[in-house]
């Protein structure tokens, strides 16, 4: 098993000194980040969903075995909120194709108000290409059932396990023979920052589900005042301590804190 760590986007001014040097130029974050981490989740396609020459410079920028998670526009979760998909399915995966070897999965983050609805995600699951790995984050509670399960595997995809405040917000299904797990906020101090405890619990319970084989995704969105990057860090040397594979994180001062 392999744990893919990394951070939801990599445009914030205040991860200088965390993880960007203060003298390195904002057009070069990219290149920094990629230099201490394997894997990011792209956010901006959620906001605006980028042509595809951006998805191709963002290719370019990067080195060979690094994996860019993207995040699906909110025209297809939020505006349309799963209703017709095929149109921006395929004009995401159309422009991200450019990622190349780079494309990752594809994050399906629903809104909150969202209701379960089996056969719009079952429907939107069917439009991806054969073979794209797609996660799944519902927010509402009435998406926990058994038929959205079985939705989920069949088509290969993965339940998002998202923690909030330290603890598990969705069931920790296993739906795919990979994983995906999104952290949003800690309890340690300072917040939003996770305690070391709260990471190795984390740890237990991926090693606990996935053989080793598996690919697992894992992305900090705890992004104020670089609490993303320090955890992170963190993160990857407890999957370590724990005898499994994982990509790379900051390893330097500023991600020791």
């Amino acid at each position: 098993m392999t744990v893919l760590v990394g951070t939801s986007g990599w445009q914030y001014k205040d991860w200088r000194t965390v993880l960007y040097p203060p003298d390195r130029p904002q057009r070069l974050w990219l290149e920094e980040y990629a230099r201490h981490f394997a894997t990011v989740e792209s956010n901006a396609a959620f906001y605006r969903l980028p042509e595809e020459k951006t998805f191709a410079d963002w290719r370019e920028r990067t080195p060979d075995g690094f994996v860019m998670a993207v995040k699906a526009s909110r025209y297809l979760t939020h505006i349309k909120r799963l209703r017709d998909p095929e149109e921006p399915v395929g004009r995401l995966m159309s422009r991200a194709a450019a990622l190349g070897p780079r494309l990752g999965p594809v994050l399906l983050q629903l809104p909150p108000t969202l209701r379960v609805d089996a056969r719009l995600l079952d429907t939107c699951l069917g439009c991806f290409p054969a073979g794209t790995r797609v996660a799944v984050e519902p927010r509402h509670a009435s998406w926990w059932t058994a038929e959205i399960r079985t939705v989920l595997e069949r088509w290969g995809a993965a339940l998002c396990w998202a923690d909030r405040d330290s603890r598990p917000v969705t069931p920790l299904w296993r739906t795919a023979d990979w994983g995906y797990l999104r952290f949003h906020a800690g309890r340690a101090e300072p917040w939003p920052r996770y305690g070391r405890q709260a990471l190795t619990t984390w740890v237990g319970r991926i090693t606990d589900t996935w053989p080793e084989r598996a690919d697992i995704y894992a992305y900090f969105n705890n992004d104020p005042d670089g609490a993303a990057v320090l955890d992170a860090a963190h993160f990857g040397r407890a999957v370590a301590a724990a005898g499994r594979d994982v990509s790379r994180t900051p390893t330097g001062r500023g991600a020791a804190g």
